[in-house]
């Protein structure tokens, strides 16, 4: 009793500035050899003592180093906590890694819902593939869903792509496919001009895809009869454009005189 009776009023010991910020007493001890954090007095008896402007030296403490700051980095980030300026600016400074922290978390908090719901498109375990999609979600490529309808043999030719080459294909695809499903709406035949030239951007796509290795044409072929089947607006899309892609397909062959896909279509 005589020695709490010994602490001035508006300090605290090391075990009550713990107890009050929810840590230990060696961890206190700890940052006050590191330099982060010393008591600000010591009692008659030699313990030592805190104010609450050391809590708020040590929220800062904490809050840095939740946020992944070393201990270096805390202690040339620390300010002097003098003014209401300083405090205000500390606590701008936490906000503003917080809301990073935040932002980060929800990143990864919808990268990890949309991997689960991509293997669950999935026959079997596939380690590879998911590693595929974890790439793409980490470069922030939305087209990450596609690649479940991709065969092993279309896969390894995928992997071949460069990151922006391989994001640019994936983004003609959706392109070209909303315009499949657009233009029948509008009443675009697809013998029209503007169908043919549909048929020949298609083509073109597809070319561009392969690089001109038209043995993996049966692999498309058959990984577009499973399209109708995907769900998402991916999946409605393709129910629309298909006999649009088809039919406008079938025309600019015949008025080339050849059909690249006779040999592989069904």
């Amino acid at each position: 009793m005589d020695k709490d009776r010994a602490i001035p009023d508006g300090y605290m010991t090391v075990g009550g500035l713990a107890k009050k910020m929810k840590t230990t007493v060696r961890t206190l001890q700890y940052y006050d050899r590191e330099g982060l954090l010393s008591p600000s007095a010591q009692s008659e008896g030699g313990r030592r003592l805190y104010t609450d402007r050391d809590t708020v030296r040590l929220y800062c403490i904490q809050s840095m180093k939740y946020l992944g700051f070393s201990l270096d980095d805390i202690r040339s980030r620390l300010p002097a906590l003098e003014t209401p300026g300083d405090v205000s600016a500390a606590l701008a400074g936490q906000a503003e890694g917080i809301r990073a922290q935040i932002a980060a978390l929800s990143k990864a908090l919808d990268a990890t819902e949309k991997l689960r719901a991509a293997t669950l498109k999935m026959a079997s375990v596939n380690w590879e593939r998911y590693a595929d999609i974890v790439a793409l979600l980490r470069m922030g490529n939305e087209h990450y869903e596609l690649i479940t309808q991709f065969d092993d043999k279309l896969m390894s030719h995928i992997r071949g792509f460069d990151p922006d080459g391989g994001k640019r294909l994936m983004d003609t695809f959706k392109r070209l496919l909303r315009e499949g499903a657009e233009l029948p709406r509008h009443g675009i035949a697809p013998e029209s001009a503007r169908g043919q030239h549909f048929a020949k951007e298609w083509w073109d796509y597809v070319t561009e895809f392969t690089g001109g290795n038209m043995g993996l044409l049966p692999e498309l072929v058959e990984m577009s009869g499973k399209m109708d089947g995907f769900g998402g607006s991916m999946g409605e899309e393709w129910k629309t454009a298909q006999p649009f892609v088809e039919k406008s397909l079938e025309v600019y062959f015949a008025n080339l005189g050849y059909d690249p896909f006779a040999e592989v279509k069904p």
